[in-house]
């Protein structure tokens, strides 16, 4: 097995530890205990045996999460270790070598990386910029075959922040079902919509869907390492089976503390959060663009912790990233790591006066810039 460079991840781990901002997160900023949990919660935490958890996840946080999709039940969950390991065991289990996988782009490419190393044909369908980030539905048509396996989607989308109409969703399932075809539903940043309107989940539309998701994005959480796999119980079986052979388990303290966020209330709590967080930081992007709408084509995004822009200047993105890194200690993801050059990706979910320091970095380089030529 051959496994390819996972670009973005490894440009994230490279340096966003090593400068003093920071601008490549696309979650939220992330809880402390003291400001997640009330005394009595951290009272029974302190109180839990730190010894292997259920394997497939406790029973608690299984039925939690079975309650936030439609006709599911605790056996049509699997628990993980993050949405990375729920992607994993996904392509693994059900994609073998010279399966066709379409996805849509730009994305999250964990998956595409997979299915590479497990020689699966993969071909992309594009999420079109003067469609809003829509789905170019008639790409995915043409792109489909009686090969497909499966049909992997991102919503609301990473990077964009889009988020797919019902019209779209169905037109999908319809495609899908037309060549007997799963559908692979990303659903890691559902519950950080800006307009506080969850969008639908694909989970019950169609008896061949898989859905991945985490506390990692919207909950803020990503430390808890909490994922996990919705579908079919023979499907998830499949997946435990899988699952057995990576990490075992993810944490036990964790399992109780992602039951206890999972909670109708505390979960409302925590997603409205987030979202202010997000409408605050997104305010101050749009007064950044204005501040060079000579340089940015910007569509906000609808969901999710960034911002994805159009840049117009004649410098490759990685080279304008690292340019940025090296001289003002700012750090953000080139639209390379998405297969997509002069575009830009900015996490949002930070601290308020620190992305309004990065912000305000970002403009000083670029009047900079614009004085060179």
């Amino acid at each position: 097995m051959k496994i390819e460079t996972f670009e973005l991840e490894r440009t994230q781990s490279l340096w966003e530890n090593r400068v003093k901002h920071n601008l490549t997160e696309s979650g939220l900023l992330p809880y402390t205990l003291t400001e997640l949990l009330g005394e009595k919660e951290i009272a029974k935490l302190l109180s839990i045996r730190i010894g292997y958890g259920q394997t497939n996840g406790s029973i608690e946080l299984r039925e939690t999460i079975s309650r936030l999709y439609p006709r599911t039940d605790l056996d049509n969950v699997i628990v993980t270790n993050g949405a990375a390991e729920a992607n994993f065991i996904l392509t693994w289990s059900l994609l073998d070598p010279g399966d066709e996988l379409i996805l849509m782009v730009p994305n999250y490419m964990q998956i595409r990386g997979i299915a590479h190393s497990n020689r699966v044909s993969v071909k992309t369908f594009p999420l079109r910029e003067e469609l809003n980030w829509g789905p170019d539905i008639e790409e995915l048509k043409r792109l489909v075959s009686q090969k497909t396996k499966i049909i992997s989607v991102c919503n609301p989308n990473n990077p964009t922040g889009a988020i797919m109409s019902q019209h779209d969703m169905e037109e999908i399932v319809r495609i899908a079902m037309e060549v007997d075809a799963w559908i692979h539903a990303d659903e890691i940043y559902r519950g950080s919509e800006l307009n506080g309107i969850e969008s639908p989940s694909f989970s019950g539309l169609y008896e061949k869907v898989i859905i991945s998701s985490s506390l990692s994005k919207a909950y803020a959480l990503p430390g808890l390492r909490i994922g996990w796999l919705v579908g079919p119980k023979d499907i998830i079986e499949k997946a435990w089976k899988y699952h057995d052979y990576t990490t075992i388990t993810a944490g036990i303290l964790s399992h109780y503390i992602a039951t206890v966020v999972l909670q109708p209330e505390m979960r409302k709590k925590v997603l409205s959060r987030s979202r202010k967080i997000l409408n605050e930081n997104l305010e101050e992007v749009k007064t950044f663009v204005k501040k060079h709408q000579d340089l940015f084509n910007f569509i906000p995004p609808r969901a999710g912790g960034m911002a994805f822009m159009r840049y117009n200047l004649e410098i490759n993105s990685t080279e304008l990233c690292t340019k940025l890194r090296e001289e003002k200690s700012v750090f953000i993801i080139p639209g390379d790591c998405f297969g997509m050059d002069n575009y830009i990706r900015l996490g949002i979910g930070n601290e308020k006066e620190e992305f309004i320091t990065g912000l305000n970095l970002i403009s000083e380089f670029l009047q900079e810039i614009k004085e060179i030529k």
